[in-house]
């Protein structure tokens, strides 16, 4: 199984910028449906982004245009690049693995995932 770990989290003021990073062990992040999903205290975990395994994309309608997330398969990492953060952007974001959603095909449920890491903490200030 795959074992997932985040990093890039940090502090930025608004309409700046973060590069975060999800790198997968114990096999290729190419086998899996990969997402970024965010969540703040007293919320549900939300969808940002996902990679699916054909190389498709997809964002939240809250950050497209500003994030792209990426596959670096030498590295095997996942990355979201966030451009043009605002304060609203502040949250913990976990990286996210699956393996049964084959070709192009994807998910915005948290649940559907089966593999999590342990999230880094984004903070944009005003």
């Amino acid at each position: 199984q795959v074992q997932l770990a985040e990093s890039g989290g940090g502090l930025v003021q608004a309409g700046g910028s973060l590069r975060l990073s999800c790198a997968a062990s114990g096999g290729p992040f190419s086998r899996y449906l990969m997402a970024w999903f965010r969540q703040t205290p007293g919320k549900e975990r939300e969808f940002v982004a996902t990679l699916t395994r054909t190389g498709n994309t997809y964002y939240a309608n809250s950050v497209k245009g500003r994030f792209t997330i990426s596959g670096d398969n030498a590295k095997n990492t996942v990355v979201l690049q966030m451009n043009s953060l605002k304060p609203e952007d502040t949250a913990v974001y976990y990286c996210a693995a699956d393996p049964t959603y084959i070709g192009s095909s994807y998910s915005r449920v948290p649940n559907e995932y089966d593999y999590w890491g342990q999230g880094t903490q984004v903070t944009v200030s005003s």
